[in-house]
Order: C-alpha cells, then structure tokens, then sequence
C-alpha cells in the first residue's frame, strides 16, 4: 500500500509540474505574440495640417464590401493636446466615403463604433489620399 501510494505521488507531481510549466509557456508565449504589434505604415501626401498614415497590414474587406484601415493622424506641431491619433477607417471606394469606426491615441484604448455615420471628405486631401490608395490597393 505504501509503494502505491508512493507511486501515485511521485506521477501526480511530475504531472503537475509538467502541466504548470506547459501553462508558464503558453502564457509567455501569448505574450510576447499580443505585444508584437506589427504595421507597414504607407503615407499620403502631406497637408499644411500634418500628415495621414495608413497601415498596409489591417486592410480587410466588409462584409457589406467596404474596405476596414488602420490610419494615422500625425500633426504639424504636437503638444500635450495634439497627439498621434489612430482611426479605424471604414472605405466605401464607390462612394468614396469614410467613416470612422474608432478613434484612439494608443493602439490599447479605444471603443468600436461599427454604427458610425458615413461622411463625404470634403475636400480634405489627407482623407482622400488615404482612400485612394486603400482602394487601389484593394481593387
């Protein structure tokens, strides 16, 4: 009885610690692939206001045949109040209309609005550089 229960121990320790250090690794692995943020940052022309940024990387199609971006704002002058800012732009290439789905200053906090309104540009040349080239891309 004493070698059985022996036996027993020492198996359910090795278990134990082979599923403890299975759990550390898939953790540290989770990790390190969640923090590797990876972007191929594609610029528009600049305007007098800054420059737009889009990432090559994010482009997806909707279901409803939008195209989904990563864009950055980046401005002129920056101060505490003027940051980098990040848009998840939805592109309607037939319409050339935009929305902006989230709004954020960090790649960490932001709220998804997939019921943002669809705006014209209005002439803005950051805007319409970034859905020109996402939809040259995509088309």
């Amino acid at each position: 009885m004493v070698d059985f229960k022996n036996k027993f121990n020492s198996i359910f320790s090795r278990n134990s610690i082979s599923l403890f250090l299975s759990i550390i690794a898939f953790l540290f692995i989770s990790i390190q692939q969640s923090d590797a943020f990876t972007h191929e940052w594609v610029g528009v022309p600049k305007s007098e206001y800054g420059e737009q940024l889009w990432d090559r990387q994010s482009v997806k199609r909707n279901k409803d045949g939008s195209v989904r971006v990563l864009s950055k704002f980046i401005p002129k002058t920056k101060s505490e109040i003027t940051k980098d800012i990040l848009y998840t732009m939805d592109i309607n290439c037939f319409e050339k209309s935009f929305r902006d789905v989230e709004v954020s200053t960090d790649e960490v906090n932001s709220n998804l609005n997939d019921f943002a309104d669809w705006q014209d540009p209005n002439g803005d040349k950051l805007i319409l550089g970034v859905i020109g080239q996402v939809c040259r891309v995509e088309n």
